[in-house]
């Protein structure tokens, strides 16, 4: 009763439309629910200290670091619970239809955050793939823009043994619970701690990155000071606390790490990997299930790739291809920059062929860039936002250039980086609606890679085969993710004890054209996030369903533009939202978002 009378307090001197005098025919049930998602990104500023999407949105840090401690958890975990008892009590049926959207994504995110709270999740802030130090290491390479913008920067950098201590006695109470990733997933992850706690300098840390070049508009003396500044809050507070996680990490957490793999093995496990499947899937489905699924995918990838194999005039069987691709010389950059050059073809490439495909092109573009050294060893083959499209250089023989078209299409355009870019230029969305979902996002750039064959994007028998190696690599993930994670799958694919790591591998090994390292890397990251990996073949079906009844219903009134400019319409939604949105657009006989637009 106290919490929901806190709620109530602070939603009444926060959000003024909850007192506000009505407007005639307003509906009054989409402005108790947007007093609800208001007060929540309210919270959230209140809490983090500033507003974490605008910082993102213009580049202007923020003065300090989250607050991660227990107090701070409870408090939100306390606040999420009674949000949600009163955004149960509205009736969807009464909103208006955006806001009956808006209504099933926040929704889903509430009960998402609160699963995690409740799992405590927080206790486990770092895996194979990423970590809270390097997500803030990796975060601002490039100059800010004003003075003011420097000094917040400095704040934030002085900041960092406080959130640094947070986090550590968070991983020590899940150390406690046995609540660790899988400590052979940890191994060697000690380095991106090294090259700042062990730098020789304050500049030859990333942190410094932003003072290399300030704006002229700085006067030159305000420059150095602010150079100095820098580099003191870098000695003084961000190399210590790196110092000590180091120690942490390497003599406390990694050698007391738990040894088994699977999520079902650890605190109350079945739950929670059920919870996983909920967060990265947006649905309900079982286990079992999706093991079934990958296991009936895959047979059918096999065919195609057979076929196509066949296609470039190779005679063996398939694991003798599968050698070929990954040992000659001819499918291999020769320099990271060849690297960089090539996928920026692939981008341009995709410039000449959007028109027919999408109606609705963003603003925004984005750079190719490669992964920082730092954490290039353990990092995926690339990823993919609004402004960027990073490429990892690192290891060039496991970057097969067969694979860089259907890679391109899913990181830059049009999968990520367009998908990010048209979700950010939405005036009228509330804040929530930013979040990245998995299914919806993944998804959707994976059924960008198969896109590529219809766009004319894959131009040898190799590049098609990489984009079957590359959907193989996803129905496999349903296969590998549920095997390693279940502690029983009852289903064709019956076993009743968890894989190991080297089945893992060898599944992956046998059934991809993926390198060795590429191998290792991504099935460490399944191992240690589990369920994230089963959002993107999953959500890739779900559109390949949606198309599929869209073109059986409206025949020869379908329109591929208007189709693709109604799935990106939403931004990330659910899959069963996803697929009301479609239902909707063929009961409007296909007319897409911009009915205006010449299709």
């Amino acid at each position: 009763m106290i919490k929901r009378q806190l709620l109530l307090l602070f939603l009444l001197t926060s959000i003024p439309c909850l007192h506000a005098q009505q407007s005639p025919g307003a509906n009054s049930s989409d402005a108790v629910f947007k007093a609800l998602y208001t007060a929540e990104a309210q919270w959230r500023i209140v809490q983090r200290g500033g507003d974490e999407d605008e910082e993102e949105r213009t580049g202007k840090p923020l003065a300090s670091l989250p607050k991660v401690d227990l107090a701070t958890q409870t408090a939100h975990l306390a606040f999420l619970e009674d949000l949600l008892h009163h955004v149960d009590a509205i009736s969807t049926a009464s909103l208006s239809p955006a806001e009956q959207i808006n209504y099933g994504v926040f929704h889903a995110q509430l009960v998402v955050e609160i699963n995690s709270l409740k799992f405590r999740d927080y206790e486990k802030p770092a895996n194979s793939d990423s970590a809270f130090w390097s997500d803030e290491a990796g975060a601002v390479r490039d100059p800010f823009k004003s003075a003011d913008d420097y000094r917040n920067y400095i704040s934030r950098l002085s900041d960092t043994p406080r959130f640094f201590r947070e986090e550590i006695i968070n991983m020590r109470a899940g150390l406690k619970r046995g609540f660790t990733p899988p400590r052979i997933t940890l191994s060697g992850r000690d380095k991106s701690i090294r090259n700042v706690a062990e730098a020789s300098s304050p500049e030859a840390t990333d942190f410094y990155k932003p003072f290399e070049a300030l704006p002229v508009a700085i006067p030159a003396t305000e420059q150095a000071t602010l150079r100095q500044q820098g580099a003191k809050a870098i000695r003084e507070s961000v190399q210590p606390a790196f110092r000590d996680l180091l120690k942490f990490w390497t003599g406390e957490y990694v050698p007391h790490a738990v040894t088994s793999l699977a999520a079902e093995s650890l605190p109350d496990g079945k739950a929670y990997y059920q919870a996983q499947i909920l967060q990265y899937v947006t649905t309900q489905q079982t286990p079992a299930e999706i093991h079934q699924i990958g296991l009936d995918e895959m047979a059918k990838i096999h065919g195609e790739m057979l076929t196509t194999m066949r296609q470039a005039g190779f005679t063996g069987d398939l694991p003798a291809f599968l050698n070929f691709l990954r040992t000659d010389r001819q499918f291999y950059a020769k320099s990271p920059e060849d690297l960089l050059m090539r996928a920026a073809f692939v981008a341009k490439e995709f410039d000449e062929v959007s028109p027919r495909f999408f109606g609705y092109l963003p603003r925004q573009r984005f750079g190719i860039k490669p992964v920082p050294d730092a954490i290039a060893p353990f990092y995926t083959s690339a990823r993919g936002g609004p402004s960027t499209y990073w490429v990892n250089t690192y290891d060039l023989p496991s970057r097969g250039l067969y694979s860089l078209p259907a890679l391109t299409l899913h990181e830059s355009a049009p999968g990520h980086s367009m998908q990010l870019s048209i979700a950010q230029e939405h005036k009228n969305l509330p804040k929530f609606r930013n979040a990245y979902i998995s299914a919806y996002g993944e998804g959707w750039a994976l059924y960008c890679e198969r896109l590529g064959v219809e766009m004319g994007m894959y131009h040898t028998p190799y590049e098609t085969f990489g984009m079957l190696s590359y959907q193989a690599w996803r129905a496999a993930r349903l296969v590998v993710d549920t095997g390693i994670h279940a502690t029983e799958i009852h289903a064709s694919g019956t076993h009743s004890q968890p894989w190991t790591r080297e089945q893992a591998q060898a599944y992956l090994h046998d059934n991809t054209a993926l390198s060795a390292h590429e191998i290792e890397t991504e099935v460490d990251r399944y191992i240690s996030w589990p369920g994230q990996a089963l959002s993107y073949y999953l959500g890739e079906l779900t559109i390949l369903k949606a198309r599929h009844k869209a073109e059986a219903a409206l025949g020869s009134r379908f329109n591929i533009r208007a189709f693709h400019d109604a799935v990106l319409e939403t931004g990330a939604v659910p899959l069963p939202i996803l697929e009301q949105h479609i239902d909707d657009f063929i009961a409007r006989d296909g007319v897409g978002p911009y009915p205006d637009m010449e299709l």
